[in-house]
């Protein structure tokens, strides 16, 4: 059974943190909820906004971000039919629960001066397409039902992919793993990976080398504002 079920935050680097939480708070509508420190990163900022009270989009923001350069098409799709980098993020879409709440999106983004695209009618899900700050490539999207895998999965673009018969079959139905309550070790780091990269020489092995049980409090987790409970 699948455990990664859902969107916990996707983090997206910005140089202008005001100007997002301004772009997603008034023109989307979404909730500034967590702004502070990140942890264990120098002079960096991170902000939350939610999108229900499990799933957030989120920004990281530091001087140094100005400075790298956005070339479109290599750094920045900048819509969603357009090239970027591999393992970069093309577009992000984000859902809503209908029709008429995706109309109610378009025009509040209209009205806000935001050129939006849409509706469009993909079988599996209807979207509507517009920018955010920065050259961000933003979609709304809603389903009324699961994706039929048996409908949707072409058999053109399988052979095209380089995908065997018995690939497919794993890929439709991956393989049971069983628990280890957190046993397993970490693997050596010659291991095929993929490993995480853009490290200080040498931060990476050292990094990998912390033990677990060290890891889980090796940052201040308390919030920045103290709150007292409710009352019950």
């Amino acid at each position: 059974m699948n455990k990664v079920d859902g969107l916990h935050h996707l983090a997206i680097c910005t140089s202008n943190m005001k100007e997002q939480i301004e772009f997603f708070t008034d023109k989307l509508g979404m909730e500034l909820v967590a702004l502070y420190w990140m942890h264990g990163v120098p002079n960096t900022w991170h902000g939350f906004l939610r999108l229900n009270d499990e799933a957030s989009i989120a920004f990281v923001c530091n001087p140094d971000i100005e400075s790298i350069p956005v070339e479109l098409g290599k750094t920045h799709a900048g819509n969603p039919a357009a090239n970027c980098a591999r393992g970069a993020m093309q577009h992000l879409a984000l859902r809503v629960r209908n029709h008429d709440e995706i109309l109610a999106m378009r025009d509040r983004l209209r009205a806000k001066g935001v050129p939006v695209s849409g509706p469009i009618n993909h079988g599996f899900c209807a979207s509507i397409y517009f920018a955010g700050p920065e050259n961000l490539s933003l979609e709304l999207s809603y389903s009324t039902e699961p994706i039929n895998q048996e409908a949707w999965i072409d058999a053109e673009v399988v052979e095209m992919a380089g995908i065997s018969a018995e690939e497919l079959a794993r890929y439709k139905h991956p393989a049971h793993f069983e628990d280890q309550g957190g046993a397993v070790a970490q693997p050596d780091l010659d291991s095929p990976g993929p490993h995480m990269t853009n490290y200080p020489e040498g931060a990476y092995e050292m990094l990998m080398g912390v033990p677990d049980e060290a890891i889980w409090n090796s940052v201040d987790n308390q919030p920045p504002v103290a709150v007292e409970a409710a009352a019950g």
